[in-house]
């Protein structure tokens, strides 16, 4: 006679572990990374190590001598939050400003809500918009790509010098359009906005890059479709609009699409698993209120970028969006008629 057991949930297991997700996403992320590097060489090199060894030695640091907990350094997520803040960036920006910015992301965005899996915003999102409101005009400063980059290097050690930094840098496409408006930007290439060959940080110039592995990571189900595409649609289709109402003044939705970080944080941040809904009605209204807020801070705010702020604004709406669409319970009774 054979015993039933029973036994707490889970009772369905899967070969995924948190490890392996951060791992992937990180390999998701090396097409970006290897665009990052051609275009803006050792300044990319130095943003990126300086990200990820600060975030990695907070994480440590914390876990061991404050938290007194176990290291979790080792499940990469620290490493992928280093990555992250780094491609939200400029590639000029000064080393001390990166290990700031890392030590907002991880001791007050992570650690300080209970470590991974607790906290409510995006870390590497608020890190970077940590440094955008404290250090506006270093964090403002980009780079043209294929400029020196052994003048880049450098001056992220030392002091800024204006008179170099004016030599290699320029505005953005959305900075443009901020300015001088949609005529300003007619003479747009928008292939150069797809390879990746204008300047903006480091991570958010080549939406190509970016696109190859938002696929990768649909295709390892790492993420679904649904805040990506909602997020990305939505954009286009209330950018549409605002464009056939008014062209001379309003950028098209494509332009939108293509520049800034958009694609970026629809694909890698927006989808974060901590942060977003837990299930799919609730990503897809998870997704339109992000592309919702970023275009409307594109086209009426202070800043010409929004997609930062959009994500960290949804992050706070995400209890409310669980609350609203819980999935039903195993067992529970469905009424008929």
């Amino acid at each position: 006679m054979s015993l039933l057991k029973v036994s707490g949930s889970p009772h369905v297991h899967g070969n995924e572990s948190v490890e392996k997700i951060m791992k992937y996403v990180c390999l998701a992320l090396l097409p970006t990374i290897l665009v990052a590097i051609y275009c803006f060489g050792l300044g990319a090199i130095k943003v990126l190590l300086i990200a990820i060894i600060s975030c990695v030695f907070f994480e440590w640091f914390i876990g061991k001598f404050i938290l007194k907990t176990k290291s979790t350094v080792k499940d990469y997520s620290a490493m992928l939050t280093g990555i992250l803040l780094a491609l939200n960036v400029p590639s000029s920006l000064p080393w001390y400003m990166i290990v700031i910015g890392c030590f907002v992301a991880i001791a007050i965005a992570k650690m300080a809500f209970g470590g991974l899996g607790n906290n409510i915003f995006n870390p590497a999102l608020v890190g970077r918009v940590f440094l955008l409101i404290s250090f506006p005009v270093q964090m403002t400063m980009w780079p043209k790509p294929f400029a020196s980059a052994r003048m880049l290097f450098f001056n992220g050690f030392n002091k800024i010098d204006q008179e170099i930094v004016d030599a290699v840098t320029g505005p953005t496409p959305l900075g443009i359009l901020q300015n001088g408006g949609a005529d300003a930007i007619h003479s747009s290439n928008y292939a150069d906005y797809v390879m990746g060959f204008m300047g903006g940080s480091i991570g958010e110039i080549s939406a190509i890059a970016i696109l190859l592995g938002g696929i990768f990571l649909l295709w390892r189900k790492i993420i679904s479709w649904h805040i990506p595409v909602s997020f990305i649609l939505t954009s286009f289709l209330f950018a549409g609009v605002l464009w056939l109402v008014d062209p001379t003044r309003f950028a098209d939705p494509l332009f939108h699409i293509l520049t800034g970080g958009l694609m970026l944080g629809a694909f890698f941040m927006a989808t974060d698993m901590v942060t977003s809904p837990m299930t799919p009605k609730g990503m897809l209204l998870f997704g339109f209120g992000c592309g919702l807020i970023t275009i409307l801070i594109r086209s009426f705010g202070a800043y010409p970028e929004g997609v930062s702020f959009a994500i960290l604004i949804m992050n706070a709406f995400v209890p409310l969006i669980n609350k609203g669409f819980k999935p039903k319970r195993f067992g529970k009774e469905v009424k008929h008629g």
